[in-house]
């Protein structure tokens, strides 16, 4: 792959050239610089794709004609991107993850994608996000038939009680395959009507002073909080319930503290953040399902479609 006519030191930002017809670039030579630049090897793109290595060698080349710029350097037996190589790459990412919902829808409306799909979450999740990212699916796959499982329990996967779970930790089971989705944060929260019986803690120290709400066994409440260095008597837990929705509602009867996600309690009318940015906790989101993830349609599908929704959340 030689120089196109380009100085890459020149310092000229890339634009397309107004002699590129956008509607005549070929999408094969876009997916070969794409397998190329993701596996930093002509013979690992090849194997990828499909191809022989001549054949995909000779697509980035063309491509490469084509926009009069070196796209790649060769390092070792290795490839490395040029700075006109890197700033095209994320255009033609986004062209491959649109080439694959395309294939996804299009594979979703055959009629062999059918049958039922049941996904399992958190109540607080399935109630307050699950229903959206179903409406998602039920665009691009009319024909399957959802089932929502609302548990904190990974025992349903592994009895093959639901397909996919949408879990906060992730699982040791060797039979699950789990990808990590997104980060979400949250917050604590209370309602205004309890801050102002019992005033705005301003330190973590105050907290000790105040009612708590747990999600089920309190001392196992204690003992995260703790890890958050925030020390509160045992006695702090009032109430409590193993149902985060109830836990939830009974916060905004203004009962005590609780955390949320922060996308949840924001929104919530009533309820204040306790000590603003200062107090937050991170936690992953990841989803879970069995190995036929690879070889099932319809749960592959569904998985997809969650990923993407839970990503953009």
């Amino acid at each position: 792959m030689g120089q196109r006519g380009i100085d890459e030191n020149c310092g000229v930002s890339i634009r397309m050239r107004m002699d590129i017809d956008p509607d005549r670039l070929d999408w094969s030579h876009l997916r070969s610089f794409l397998a190329a630049a993701e596996t930093t090897s002509l013979s690992a793109a090849a194997r990828k794709l499909g191809l022989t290595q001549p054949t995909l060698s000779r697509q980035v080349a063309a491509l490469e004609d084509s926009l009069s710029l070196m796209l790649f350097e060769r390092v070792g037996r290795g490839l490395q991107l040029t700075e006109s190589g890197r700033e095209l790459l994320a255009h033609v990412q986004d062209m491959g993850v649109a080439a694959g919902r395309f294939a996804m829808t299009a594979a979703a409306q055959r009629s062999d994608i059918s049958g039922q799909v049941r996904i399992t979450a958190s109540d607080i999740f399935a109630a307050t996000f699950v229903p959206q990212m179903i409406v998602e699916v039920r665009k691009r796959a009319p024909a399957l038939e959802i089932d929502v499982i609302a548990t904190d329990g990974i025992s349903d996967l592994m009895r093959r009680e639901a397909d996919i779970a949408i879990r906060h930790v992730r699982p040791e089971q060797p039979d699950l395959v789990a990808r990590l989705v997104n980060e979400a944060t949250g917050r604590f929260y209370a309602s205004s009507d309890y801050l102002n019986k019992r005033g705005r803690p301003t330190s973590r120290a105050d907290l000790a002073l105040h009612d708590w709400l747990s999600f089920g066994d309190a001392d196992r409440n204690l003992e995260y909080m703790a890890g958050m260095d925030i020390h509160i008597p045992r006695e702090a837990f009032k109430v409590g319930s193993e149902n985060g929705l109830v836990v939830w509602e009974m916060a905004r009867a203004g009962l005590g503290i609780c955390p949320m996600d922060d996308t949840i309690g924001d929104c919530t009318a009533g309820m204040e953040r306790i000590l603003g940015d200062d107090l937050k906790v991170n936690f992953p989101v990841w989803l879970v399902t069995h190995r036929e993830v690879h070889t099932s349609p319809r749960i592959r599908l569904v998985f997809d479609i969650l990923a993407e929704a839970i990503l953009k959340r």
